[in-house]
């Protein structure tokens, strides 16, 4: 039997609302789990009551614990008719239960019981599980009595007695708790709880009573899928802008500033702008100055200049605030020499004096310093210098040396590869080449028809028509063929006709070359862009000194055009962040915002080691849209703290938001050829977040190594999606996925899977160009480039979901079988073939029954809605008891690496087609995934409108006969095709956007 309970500590309430004439209450509070029930006593005439009272649960199946709810109703004894009146309640869910050892009181706000409750103020408890066997769960009391205190005076006191016996090692201040549960002797004797130290009460919103802020964890709905330590957690942070507690934001006293979802870090800047007069210090009349700072352990340095009085650096200095041990800040400058550096002069500052500088005000102005010698002589020369404590919002942080990296790292690759930066891709073009025909081709031998070919090159993009099925000089193909190429437009498109003269010997007849930026653009089908001929160009060597250009060697007819009407695909199509088309002209109106605290990592792996011991140099990227950002890099720290926030425009729910953490090994010396480490990425779905409420979870790192699925650490965020209209928000519903384009000039699959690698090869490269350079690693895995290559653990949890999505429907015909059967003559009989028969006389009553049955299992479905985000699962995903054998095969290389080259031919055969069909089966499954996801509130928008969609339905066919809305629906079935609109319609638009489990998968 297991010895697991639940212990509750009802500390206090505050502010309650008034429910008697006299503006007063009597409040107590009625504890509801497992079918056990327990009542405080009773506080008179107190809207701020403190109980102080224990109480312990038997939980009699702990599997079923994430199931368990535990409610507690705060309610006022009354003295007239109503015995007791609702002041409003409190749910915790099983999942959130943690143990006592980490266990905090928390200030619950109260909820309502229905839409005209009111209620007000919170309710202060202590939850946490123990499964110390000589705690023994508390007695229920009988039904309550209608007079203010229901307890005689000595069960009262035999109360305090038992609790007081069970806290011997509590000290003598603690106030005595109150127990309505009245053990026996036996259990007087055995009882014992947890040693608990005092605590203060105050009234303050969403406080720890005396405990400096913590992460309170909570265990998402998870739990009953895959183990507790890869499940997502709640917390509960104190950020910016205030208390977070189950989404809400409790405000803080202080006014909230621009980085609300983030917890505020002070750090004491130091600009060092310039110096003049600076002294000679040797007989060669050279100096060669830069400047270093010293705040305790930490010291920074400028760079150089050589033989300069008067250098100006500009440089920007960032301390840790928490960190900083000294009272005094040393600013010195020193001459460079090749031997020992020369002092020239230092200026000291006292701490407790520095500004603090809170935006947006403006930046301090710097001041002239006199230098002083060793001796604190005033001396030759002064220094430019301004310093001032300020945040992560100060906008100098971004470019700021942060000496916390630079004391672990050479200062000269700090600067360049740890600072945040936020970078813009590159404005993807698909560009269109319709080669139709060529004309007059000249070739040297004369007595041979030509088998001609026109081979388009775009940087390294190289694609060929298909051979001509008639030998002729005037070859006609007529064939289209899709480039990808990005703004600014460097490139050239190079187009050539070639003879095939012997297998594996082409011949240039000539070529073309067209800039990109002469190339028409074309924004939908109806701009039709005219063909044009253009001359084949044939350099031909005459001598040594000479080359003769543009020999007439044939023309070609070509139409060409960059396409602004498509979304360039540079993602997985399951996880796209952004849907406009490349065409500014064609975008919408933004629907809302997406802002991203990035707050910290805890527990990550050692992915490197120095100086003997394992760490990790960490950063994040996150990537909404064209917009990635990345975070500075914390040095040699295995719980680093970002808190950098960051926001995005959002254009469509139906997109995900990227985060991965990396190691950066680029700081290693000698390293530069290393590739960055993955610890770790998180995905979330806009359309699953509730508008307006701040997600503050932390997440696991899960990676899939060739060794099995590994918990590299978590990783904590706060996330907030704000709709800035609710009506083109719900307007996006009934919007095409995907722009015009692709539904009128479609794009086959083959096709989208080059252009989409080849997208992401020219964002890489792009990105790979700037400082520091977002290196094409970390591109590809935020891209997930190989998501669809062939893998035997990827296709067995497809064909599971899929399996999951018709379990219903087995379910029903097993049900179906069983009543055929007779298993259960009275449910047969009675309910069955009544309704059976009530359905035959009366069919017109089956359709709306059928959607009113939607409606009511949507309403009740929505009481057990998702609280949180869906993540990555590594049941789902089927990566916690992978078979070694299908991890070599995932993690070989493509072509693979086996010795034979027939095995490796029809080893790769196999993984090309088998990940086609993966494809397939997974596209299957997401279908019926969205159709769960119509009443499963996973995106409450959508099920919103399918609720009040199904309840007008309802109406409308018990209104109207069945006969007329059957002849409607087959008229408009086979209506003519000048009625038909060739964009897909609304209802199938509303199906795609809902979301499906391919954000869970890994």
């Amino acid at each position: 039997m297991s010895n697991l309970k639940l212990g509750v500590e009802v500390v206090s309430a505050h502010e309650l609302m008034p429910k008697d004439k006299q503006g007063s209450s009597s409040p107590f509070v009625e504890f509801h789990f497992d079918g056990q029930k327990f009542r405080t006593s009773i506080k008179e005439k107190d809207l701020n009551p403190v109980w102080n009272e224990l109480f312990y649960f038997n939980i009699a199946d702990p599997t079923s614990l994430p199931e368990l709810t535990l409610e507690a109703y705060v309610y006022s004894m009354n003295k007239g008719m109503n015995p007791r009146s609702f002041l409003g309640k409190v749910q915790i869910a099983g999942t959130s239960f943690v143990p006592f050892s980490v266990a905090l009181v928390m200030h619950y706000p109260l909820e309502k019981r229905g839409m005209f409750s009111r209620v007000k103020g919170e309710l202060g408890l202590k939850v946490f599980l123990t499964d110390d066997p000589s705690i023994k769960p508390s007695n229920p009391l009988p039904a309550i009595d209608r007079r203010p205190n229901n307890l005689l005076p000595s069960q009262f006191h035999q109360g305090l007695d038992h609790v007081s016996e069970g806290h011997k090692s509590l000290p003598k201040k603690v106030p005595k708790r109150g127990f309505h549960s009245i053990p026996n002797e036996t259990q007087q004797q055995q009882y014992s709880a947890p040693v608990i130290k005092p605590v203060s009460y105050v009234a303050d919103p969403m406080k720890y009573e005396s405990q400096p802020p913590k992460v309170v964890r909570m265990f998402s709905s998870s739990f009953s899928q895959q183990p507790m330590d890869y499940a997502l957690k709640e917390t509960s942070p104190l950020l910016g802008g205030g208390q977070i507690v189950a989404g809400r934001v409790i405000p803080a006293q202080k006014p909230a500033s621009t980085y609300d979802l983030v917890e505020q870090m002070q750090h004491l800047f130091v600009r060092v702008v310039k110096a003049r007069d600076l002294p000679m210090m040797d007989i060669t009349g050279s100096l060669d100055p830069y400047v270093e700072l010293r705040v305790g352990n930490y010291k920074g340095k400028t760079r150089h200049f050589d033989k300069n009085q008067n250098p100006e650096w500009n440089e920007v200095f960032a301390f840790p605030r928490e960190r900083v041990q000294s009272s005094v800040i040393e600013v010195m400058v020193k001459d460079k020499d090749l031997i020992k550096d020369d002092f020239v002069g230092i200026v000291r500052f006292d701490l407790n004096d520095v500004p603090t500088r809170v935006p947006p005000d403006s930046s301090l102005a710097p001041e002239w310093y006199r230098l002083e010698d060793k001796n604190g002589d005033k001396t030759k020369g002064e220094l430019m210098v301004a310093i001032w404590i300020g945040t992560q919002a100060d906008e100098s942080f971004a470019d700021a040396w942060h000496l916390d990296a630079a004391a672990a790292i050479d200062a000269t690759v700090v600067s360049s590869l740890t600072k945040s930066k936020v970078y813009h891709a590159p404005r993807l073009w698909y560009v269109r080449v319709n080669v139709i025909e060529a004309q007059d081709i000249f070739i040297a031998n004369k007595t041979r028809i030509p088998d001609v070919y026109a081979k388009v090159q775009l940087g390294n993009q190289i694609l060929k028509t298909r051979p001509v099925q008639i030998r002729t000089f005037n070859p006609l193909w007529n064939e289209d063929l899709m480039f990808v190429t990005a703004e600014p437009f460097e490139d050239q498109l190079i187009i050539s006709v070639q003879d095939r003269v012997a297998p594996n010997k082409d011949e240039v007849i000539g070529h073309v070359a067209i800039p990109l930026g002469s190339i028409e653009k074309r924004l939908d089908d109806h701009n039709m862009i005219n063909a044009r001929w253009f001359s084949l160009e044939n350099p031909v060597v005459i001598d040594v000194d000479q080359l003769k250009k543009n020999k007439f060697s044939g023309k070609i007819h070509l139409r060409v055009c960059l396409e602004g009407g498509y979304h360039v695909l540079d993602e997985s199509t399951h996880y796209s962040s952004d849907l406009r088309p490349t065409a500014k002209q064609l975008w919408k109106p933004s629907i809302g915002l997406l802002e991203l605290g990035i707050l910290n990592a805890e527990g990550l792996h050692p992915m490197k080691t120095r100086e003997g011991k394992g760490t990790c140099d960490t950063y994040c990227v996150a990537k909404y849209g064209r917009k990635w950002v990345r975070t500075r890099t914390i040095i040699d720290n295995l719980s680093p703290k970002f808190n950098e926030q960051y926001t995005w425009e959002v254009y469509d729910p139906a997109t995900v938001l990227t985060v991965g953490v990396f190691d950066n090994w680029q700081l290693e010396k000698g390293a530069n050829g290393n590739r960055d480490s993955k610890i770790g990425k998180v995905r979330i779905r806009l359309s699953t977040l509730e508008a307006g409420r701040v997600y503050t979870h932390s997440y696991p790192l899960l990676v899939l190594h060739s060794s099995g699925v590994k918990k590299m650490g978590e990783l904590h965020l706060a996330v907030r999606f704000s709709s800035t209209s609710l009506i083109n928000m719900m307007s996006m519903y009934s919007r095409p996925l995907l722009p015009k384009m692709h539904y009128i000039q479609p794009l086959n699959m083959m096709q989208q899977d080059m252009l989409r690698h080849q997208a992401v090869q020219i964002i890489a490269a792009r990105l790979s160009r700037m400082e520091p350079p977002l290196r094409k690693e970390v591109v590809e895995y935020m891209s997930d480039v190989d998501s669809h290559m062939w893998s035997m653990r990827r296709s067995k949890a497809n064909f599971f979901r899929l399996m999951s999505v018709f379990s219903g429907l087995f379910a029903a015909s097993k049900w179906f079988g069983s009543v055929c059967m007779w298993k259960k003559p009275i449910i047969t009989v009675v309910l069955v073939h009544i309704l059976f028969t009530l359905l035959v006389c009366f069919p017109e009553l089956i359709l709306p029954t059928v959607f009113l049955y939607m409606f009511l299992i949507g309403l009740w479905n929505y009481r057990l809605r998702p609280r949180y985000p869906p993540h990555m699962n590594i049941k789902l995903s089927h990566a916690e008891a992978v078979h070694p054998d299908e991890l070599d095969e995932e993690f070989d290389t493509f072509p693979t690496s086996r010795s034979s080259e027939i095995v490796r031919m029809r080893y790769d055969r196999l993984r090309s087609v088998a990940g086609r069909i993966q494809t397939v089966v997974g596209d299957l499954a997401t279908q019926g995934e969205r159709l769960q996801a119509l009443l499963s509130w996973r995106d409450p928008r959508a099920t919103a409108i399918f609720l009040l969609f199904s309840m007008m339905a309802a109406i409308v066919l018990y209104t109207t006969p069945l006969q007329v809305l059957v002849a409607l629906v087959g008229f408009y079935i086979m209506r003519h095709p000048r009625f038909r609109n060739p964009m897909p319609s609304a209802p199938l638009n509303f199906f795609r956007r809902l979301p499906a489990k391919t954000d869970s998968l890994l």
